[in-house]
C-alpha cells in the first residue's frame, strides 16, 4: 500500500519529469501535487535533502541525500531518484511510512525519521 499524499517542488517535478521513463518514478510524479519551491515545506523529503529513514523489516537505518542519477555516489551517502529508496523516499513527509517493493521481491516499510532540506 503506497501512500497517497506525495508533495513536489516545481523545479524539481520540471527535472524529473525528464526522467519519467523510469516506471517507478513516474507513477510518483502522477500522483504529485506541485507547488511552488519557496512554498515547500521544510519536512518534506525533496531533491537534495539529507534524510533519516528507517526501514521498519530490516530495522536498519540510513542517513542518505536524494539527488539525480547523475550525482549518485552511495560511498558518500548520495542515493539516485531512480534507485528503489530513492523512489519511495520522493514526497514523503516526517513521520510517513511507505510500503514499497523492491528489487529482491520484498516489500518494505520505509519510515522518515528526520528530513533537512536543501540550502538553496
Amino acid at each position: 500500500m503506497k501512500n497517497d499524499e506525495l508533495m513536489i517542488a516545481d523545479l524539481d517535478y520540471s527535472r524529473l519529469a525528464l526522467l519519467a521513463d523510469n516506471k517507478a518514478l513516474a507513477e510518483e510524479l502522477s500522483r504529485a501535487t506541485v507547488v511552488p519551491m519557496e512554498r515547500m515545506p521544510g519536512n518534506i523529503v525533496r531533491m537534495h535533502s539529507r534524510v533519516s529513514y528507517l526501514d521498519e523489516r530490516s530495522g536498519e537505518r540510513r542517513d542518505v541525500e536524494l539527488v539525480f542519477p547523475e550525482e549518485a555516489d552511495l560511498s558518500s551517502g548520495k542515493v539516485s531518484v531512480l534507485a528503489p529508496v530513492g523512489s519511495a523516499l520522493l514526497g514523503l513527509e516526517e513521520g510517513q511510512t511507505i510500503e514499497w517493493p523492491f528489487p529482491d521481491g520484498h516489500v518494505r516499510r520505509l519510515r522518515v525519521e528526520r528530513t533537512l532540506a536543501p540550502a538553496n
